[in-house]
């Protein structure tokens, strides 16, 4: 499989080939379902509490006596049923919402996604992003030459320090090393752009 290598004013270098195995399997739904979930769980703190009725403060004695009264009987000002009493199942730092899909389901689920975006045509394989310094101005134009808005995702090989300064500024501009690439930022990804260096260190990891 073949794909063009751009630089960043958006002219062509040359052609290389991709691995069938990683930019173009039959996306595999289940595996990307299963990825996606369990990264959204495993992302929640779980530091949300409520108090139940042994933690709220007030009661203590009966609101009025047993019988008597006309009025259904009651124990504690601080049961469910009352204003301001404790909650009922409610969540706490107990809750652990940690899930796992083994290596070979998240190995699949990123290349269904890799799969799927390239098939759609909105990955772009970049020689490399030479920025001598931060300036999202230049960055804005390299994204102008390569006809790319919206939503993009920057994959790079290593950390790119004039990259990432000059991103910061773009709303709806993102950018992961290759070793942290994940099908969610992809998917939620309308343009990808990939360095020449990424593209290896990627194909090495999946295959």
């Amino acid at each position: 499989m073949k794909i063009e290598v751009l630089d960043i004013k958006g002219k062509k270098i040359k052609d290389i080939d991709l691995k069938e195995s990683i930019w173009g399997i039959k996306p595999h739904q289940q595996a990307i379902f299963d990825a996606i979930i369990t990264q959204r769980a495993n992302s929640r703190q779980g530091t949300h509490k409520v108090k139940n009725r042994s933690e709220v403060s007030g009661g203590g004695r009966k609101p009025w006596k047993q019988k008597g009264t006309g009025r259904a009987r009651q124990g504690s000002i601080r049961s469910p049923q009352w204003k301001g009493g404790g909650v009922v199942f409610g969540p706490n730092t107990e809750t652990n919402y940690k899930k796992h899909v083994n290596k070979k389901i998240r190995n699949l689920a990123l290349r269904s996604v890799l799969s799927y975006k390239n098939e759609k045509q909105t990955i772009k394989i970049i020689e490399d992003f030479n920025l001598e310094k931060p300036s999202t101005k230049e960055i804005v134009n390299v994204f102008a030459n390569l006809k790319v808005d919206n939503k993009i995702l920057v994959v790079t090989e290593l950390k790119n320090n004039n990259l990432e300064k000059s991103i910061n500024n773009i709303q709806k501009v993102s950018t992961l090393q290759s070793n942290n690439i994940n099908p969610f930022d992809l998917l939620n990804a309308q343009n990808i752009l990939i360095t020449l260096s990424a593209v290896k260190a990627i194909e090495e990891a999946l295959s």
